[in-house]
């Protein structure tokens, strides 16, 4: 029987076209799986197997793996390694160690001596006069973040820790009103839980009262758990109060002097120097009338004044630093309290404080280190007097010093200063870990 061409190929047609649905049935729908890698398939006869299946079809093992115990034990290798990997790193974040932050509101002047004298912490814009400035460095295992301005002002300061230090002035009433504002802001931080550690950095009253804060400290059910004060308060116990060094006069712009070779080598045309207010019935006028009595005039810079300027002129400011510069001594008698400015601002040009060491009135503590006891303690390499009419005989010894003798002594002077300073740094940064840190 003979079939058609066209039948033919119609056939073929519809043949090509059934196995191509049935191909693409199998590649798309089919359940199947199939290994990209060869398998091999074991057939076993009915006895091995255990039977044939309906139809007397031989039966077909399941499918094997050859490399299957490689890769699990391959699998199990990488895991170990990842585990391992895990506890190496845990042990160096566990061994690594740990540091805390806290964060400096300067609101008095002698925040500036704690930052850039003390910490020696960097401060942006350089600007002395800047509205607003910050910086942050790290000491021990503290970062410590600084502000301070103007325009720093309550509620407008990026508190991005729970741990603060307030440094605050108490001289006189209207700044005791002002750092009092200042406490009770912080005081509603800690009771928001926003603050959990205060310290408070004070420039203390020179009579030493400063009841105004006692209500606010931790010890008498306050919140504030250190209180670093200047002069030598009764209430300082290197527990909970620690004295603090009054520093140099930053409201008046003092610097931070580097120390040069020309600093320390350079000859000094003056033996010593006074520039200051000489009030009336004070030591200061016993100073001036020794040192015109004794003739002395001509080995000292003297400028004396009837009444305190708060402020320095530039030009002012620069007598003063070439008189420190100039002279082998500084003549520092007492004022309202017996530490001055002055004491610091010479051992920065390396000029010798001639201290006047005696007692001034009021509630400071008294013994046998006081006044001064912070700098006594710490070795304070300075000419102590308790009387003006020593110092002839003092500029007398002066006078027979080699020049190689007064380099040395200024060359230490300049030491132990520099010494002084870091010792503050470490003995601040070690008191705060301690009491803030102590549990963490």
């Amino acid at each position: 029987m003979k079939i058609p061409k066209r039948k033919l190929f119609l056939l073929l047609i519809f043949a090509y076209v059934a196995f191509s649905l049935y191909a693409a049935y199998n590649v798309f729908f089919s359940t199947k799986v199939l290994s990209r890698v060869h398998r091999v398939v074991k057939k076993e006869t009915g006895a091995q197997s255990g039977g044939v299946r309906d139809g007397g079809a031989p039966y077909v093992a399941d499918e094997w793996n050859p490399w299957e115990d490689e890769q699990v034990e391959y699998n199990s290798a990488l895991n170990k390694k990842r585990e391992a990997f895990k506890q190496y790193l845990g042990k160096i974040d566990k061994n690594k160690p740990k540091r805390y932050k806290v964060q400096i509101w300067g609101k008095a002047a002698i925040g500036l001596y704690l930052w850039e004298h003390i910490l020696e912490g960097p401060l942006n814009p350089t600007d002395k006069v800047a509205q607003w400035r910050e910086g942050e460095l790290q000491s021990g295992k503290i970062d410590f973040s600084f502000y301070t301005g103007p325009a720093v002002v309550q509620g407008h300061v990026p508190l991005d820790m729970n741990s603060l230090v307030l440094i605050l002035n108490g001289r006189e009433n209207q700044k005791v009103t002002y750092s009092t504002r200042w406490l009770e802001h912080v005081q509603t931080l800690v009771q928001s839980n926003t603050v959990s550690h205060v310290a408070v950095v004070l420039l203390g009253n020179e009579h030493c009262n400063n009841n105004w804060i006692s209500p606010h400290l931790k010890r008498n059910g306050g919140f504030v758990d250190l209180l670093f004060v200047v002069y030598d308060s009764p209430w300082v116990n290197d527990k909970d109060v620690f004295q603090w060094p009054l520093g140099v006069a930053t409201y008046r712009q003092f610097p931070m002097i580097r120390p040069n070779a020309q600093l320390i080598t350079s000859n000094r045309p003056y033996l010593c120097n006074f520039l200051g207010t000489v009030y009336k019935n004070s030591s200061r006028e016993t100073l001036m009338h020794i040192l015109t009595q004794s003739g002395l005039e001509k080995d000292c810079i003297t400028t004396g004044r009837e009444k305190w300027l708060p402020q320095e002129t530039a030009d002012s400011l620069r007598r003063y630093q070439t008189a420190l510069a100039q002279s082998e001594l500084t003549l520092c008698p007492v004022g309202i309290n017996t530490e001055s400015y002055r004491i610091y601002e010479a051992c920065s040009y390396g000029s010798v404080p001639v201290v006047e060491d005696v007692m001034t009135p009021g509630s400071c503590a008294a013994g046998p280190s006081s006044p001064l006891r912070l700098l006594k303690a710490a070795g304070a390499p300075f000419i102590f007097i308790s009387d003006w009419k020593e110092l002839p005989a003092i500029l007398q010894r002066e006078r027979g010093m080699t020049q190689e003798q007064r380099v040395d002594r200024r060359r230490r002077l300049l030491e132990w200063y520099s010494s002084f300073r870091q010792q503050m740094k470490e003995r601040f940064t070690e008191v705060i870990e301690e009491t803030f840190f102590k549990n963490g």
